[in-house]
């Protein structure tokens, strides 16, 4: 049995949580997600509590059963409290801004880099150089993460670009210059 797919998940009391055989659909104070179920998966719910099951022992059955359970306790999650991912910007002259909903970077191009969020996606920026992406399906936040990561990812010599809040970036020596040149 799963180690994950057999924990149950805790429906908080303001989240509404419905589902037939093939649809599950989780409303709550900050959004709506819904997602299709596989045929290899049961939900049922008791009280306050959610459980995903497995029609049978198939490999297939027992790869979807965590993988689904964590996909809706995420869902619940990200209804009640929402989640966020955290970037930071290093490089000199390096910045972000937000411009009404959009995301507008200066990274060192000949122009300014504008990101307009998806629909439940907002952006907010700190310090000129710390952006914070939050929404409330942590697919989409993760996402619109690294596609924001993707406009100037750090590079391993200085370290400039941006990263995710607490990436290690692995640094290299630089080029060393020949003593005793003439």
């Amino acid at each position: 049995m799963s180690r994950i797919g057999k924990r149950p998940i805790t429906v908080p009391a303001k989240v509404q949580v419905n589902f037939d055989n093939a649809k599950v659909t989780v409303k709550g104070p900050k959004g709506e997600l819904s997602r299709e179920l596989p045929a290899n998966v049961i939900l049922s719910q008791d009280g306050e509590t959610l459980t995903v099951s497995r029609r049978d022992e198939s490999r297939t059955s027992r790869q979807l059963h965590g993988l689904f359970r964590t996909l809706v306790a995420n869902m619940v999650e990200g209804v009640s409290k929402g989640f966020e991912r955290r970037l930071e910007i290093q490089g000199v002259g390096y910045r972000a801004q937000v411009q009404g909903r959009n995301l507008v970077l200066n990274m060192g191009y000949s122009h300014q880099v504008q990101i307009a969020p998806p629909e439940g996606i907002q952006f907010a920026v700190e310090n000129n150089t710390n952006v914070i992406v939050s929404g409330y399906d942590k697919e989409l936040v993760g996402n619109t993460a690294a596609k924001i990561r993707a406009v100037r990812p750090p590079e391993p010599y200085k370290g400039k670009g941006i990263r995710y809040a607490g990436e290690a970036v692995r640094r290299k020596a630089g080029k060393t210059g020949k003593s005793g040149k003439k």
